[in-house]
């Protein structure tokens, strides 16, 4: 098996397409074609990791933060980035991150917490806009249903839970065969009317090339007429955080003890508990400050994330309860999710956990 397998798979579960502008996901060390002997999975990459790879043999290094987030000007080994790029090189490691496309994905990062919390009723914060298209065909009634199982194969036609949607209307195609065509219809300079369907579906942008292909060939005709348009339209499927409701409501202390203990943390910064009881909790692996308007728009009692600065906890103005877990806290069980995702396609790999503690952060 090829890292490329497992990096492809990786990247249909959560699309490069989705990680935010100022990310570096991806296969950022090594060759995509090199055979796995073995895969170590970790929330970062540092030294130690890639130690404990050479250690088992581990020819590949999954991890959930990119190692090389800016610019590399030099590989002189004067900085810990550029140390550990030199050893994966050297060693023939490939380091691939999955980031906040891993984030922004419905079953992701945050989902993850959500189950750890036991929510119900999850859904995204703060669903990304225009990473939608529209495909609008036209194709003769009697080939429509191939054309549209082949788009619905490719990934077309799919709305939150529901798939195989389509919009279809009826009407008049016309054209003239032109010289050198081979037309499944009609005869060289003879006009031509044919009953066909107008179909109209939505896809995820990422998917566009994948579209077209199956439309072309599934289609009869040797010209394909179709539209692509991009829709502002928001994703609910993708984006920022997640919102649900607990089972039961809970005291808020009693929550805030519960939070600590289930996500294993050593501290919870917190804002004035200004909420008696929680029942809606908002939350976001990571920083995830700039969502803290949403969290109290969805009217979230409790918005749980890390690295909330000094300044951004008065913002919580008394309207919501701030619970800041910790950045490394709030994704810890990110390795446990890609080793389930891993391992329940890929059976007949080397597949690990890293057991470097990677938190750079301590607590007295």
């Amino acid at each position: 098996m090829r890292i490329k397998d497992i990096t492809d798979f990786l990247e249909q579960f959560a699309p490069l397409s989705y990680q935010e502008s100022y990310d570096n996901s991806g296969l950022l060390v090594g060759d995509a074609n090199a055979e796995i002997s073995g895969i170590a999975i970790t929330l970062d990459v540092t030294e130690q990791v890639i130690d404990e790879a050479i250690h088992n043999g581990d020819n590949l290094i999954i991890a959930h933060h990119p190692l090389i987030f800016k610019g590399l000007k030099s590989l002189t080994g004067k900085h810990w980035v550029e140390r550990c790029v030199i050893k994966a090189l050297k060693h023939d490691i490939a380091l691939y991150a999955i980031h906040t496309n891993l984030d922004n994905v419905h079953l992701g990062v945050n989902r993850k917490i959500a189950e750890k919390l036991s929510l119900k009723n999850i859904r995204i914060l703060s669903p990304k806009s225009e990473i939608l298209s529209k495909l609008v065909t036209f194709v003769p009634h009697e080939n429509a249903q191939q054309v549209l199982d082949a788009l619905y194969n490719a990934g077309a036609g799919q709305i939150g839970q529901y798939d195989h949607c389509s919009f279809q209307t009826e009407g008049t195609g016309t054209f003239r065969p032109g010289e050198g065509s081979s037309p499944h219809i009609g005869n060289h300079h003879v006009d031509e009317t044919v009953s066909e369907k107008r179909i109209e579906l939505i896809f995820p942008s990422h998917l566009k090339h994948r579209i077209v292909s199956a439309l072309h060939n599934s289609h009869p005709y040797e010209e394909v007429a179709y539209y692509l348009s991009t829709l502002s339209n928001t994703n609910q499927e993708v984006g920022s955080g997640i919102v649900g409701d607990l089972t039961s409501p809970m005291d808020t202390s009693e929550f805030l003890r519960h939070l600590k203990q289930t996500m294993r943390t050593d501290c919870v910064r917190h804002t004035p508990i200004c909420k008696e009881k929680v029942s809606k909790v908002a939350l976001c692996g990571g920083a995830g400050s700039f969502l803290l308007t949403k969290a109290i728009g969805a009217g979230a009692d409790v918005f749980i994330t890390g690295d909330f600065k000094y300044h951004d906890f008065f913002e919580a103005d008394n309207r919501i309860v701030v619970a800041d877990i910790g950045h490394f806290e709030s994704e810890q069980f990110t390795k446990d999710l890609l080793y389930d995702i891993i391992s329940e396609k890929f059976t007949n790999i080397a597949l690990r956990l890293s057991e470097v503690q990677t938190n750079p952060i301590n607590y007295l």
